[in-house]
């Protein structure tokens, strides 16, 4: 057993055996706890977790991958990204087939990896993939104002940047009944537990905030239980989470940012949800707006996974055609995806 229990009382509570409990981790670094740690190994019966649209890979529609391809055929652009989002289907291949045809696709660790290399090549476009969540947005934000501040004309962004709020009341007001959420730990350092006190009124459902450790994933588990759908918003996660969140950082994404649509894949369009570029700051833009197709397999459930209508072994491609090795659906590309961490249990 990977988890090692100091606390027989937690390991009590979790072992939970009253009605059915639905539960979901937001956040797709907690999915990748709870597969790694064996938690659902020691849950009750009784407790379903569900793993939700808080892998940004996962829910990346694939229109921004066609538009990436068709911007790397440009010989004078490169295109830096994240390797998850290297092989993620679009239409008709993948940023990875696409660099294998001769398309110049680098893997970078950092956004701000994109300023020196415009410094050293004048002569090249360099567009970021800048995909993510409330978390990356204020690095993206420090990228254009490095770009700023080093006077670079050759550094551009393609967003899809999703915030969470959004979705999470989508899916309380249109999919799904779950009884509780553990909030996205890394979303709430930036923007605080409060995102969520107003959709946790609204629908008479907990949150609660927690860090990374099985055992931290386990004390969010049986806070949950314990507050039984009562609607408040705690914060487990105290040495990097805070009510108001990181104001500065929040201020710094506003400064470059607007709210506005944004499609999600296996969702589709929520209204306030997406992060782009103000007026402004066009100059920086590489086209973000208006990519709203996803033309994922019919017979891919990613959407239906990512939103807790089925489960990932529920999918007929799952662990058969589609596996790590041979993703056909966005969530089992990811190692924060539901259906990679599932595959590996």
């Amino acid at each position: 057993m990977p988890f090692k229990a100091q606390d027989k009382a937690l390991l009590e509570a979790i072992r939970y055996a009253g009605p059915d409990l639905r539960l979901m981790e937001i956040c797709g670094s907690h999915t990748a706890a709870i597969s790694k740690n064996g938690i659902r190994s020691l849950l009750g019966p009784n407790i379903h977790m569900i793993s939700g649209p808080g892998c940004p890979v996962c829910v990346t529609v694939t229109a921004y991958i066609d538009k990436l391809i068709e911007l790397s055929e440009n010989k004078d652009t490169v295109i830096l990204s994240f390797g998850d989002l290297l092989r993620v289907p679009g239409s008709n291949g993948s940023l990875q087939t696409a660099k294998a045809r001769g398309a110049d696709i680098r893997m970078v660790y950092s956004p701000i990896e994109c300023v020196k290399l415009a410094q050293a090549n004048p002569e090249m476009k360099f567009i970021f993939a800048a995909i993510g969540f409330e978390t990356t947005a204020p690095v993206y934000a420090a990228l254009i104002e490095s770009a700023l501040e080093a006077g670079l004309n050759n550094i551009r962004l393609l967003t899809s940047l999703k915030t969470m709020p959004g979705a999470v009341n989508y899916l309380l007001e249109k999919k799904s009944n779950i009884q509780g959420f553990i909030a996205p730990g890394h979303v709430c350092a930036v923007n605080g537990t409060h995102i969520f006190e107003e959709l946790s009124r609204k629908y008479s459902v907990p949150f609660v905030a927690a860090g990374f450790s099985a055992e931290q994933v386990l004390m969010a588990i049986a806070a949950l239980i314990r507050l039984n759908g009562q609607p408040k918003v705690l914060n487990l996660y105290g040495e990097a989470v805070t009510r108001q969140g990181n104001e500065k950082a929040v201020y710094a994404v506003h400064r470059y940012f607007e709210e506005g649509e944004a499609v999600w894949r296996g969702i589709g369009e929520i209204e306030a949800s997406g992060l782009y570029l103000r007026e402004e700051y066009s100059d920086f833009d590489a086209g973000s707006r208006g990519l709203i197709q996803d033309n994922s397999p019919d017979s891919c459930k990613c959407g239906e996974v990512i939103v807790g209508e089925i489960d990932s072994s529920d999918c007929p491609l799952f662990g058969t055609v589609c596996t790590p090795n041979n993703p056909i659906g966005a969530c089992m590309v990811s190692e924060e995806g539901a259906c990679f961490n599932r595959y590996l249990e």
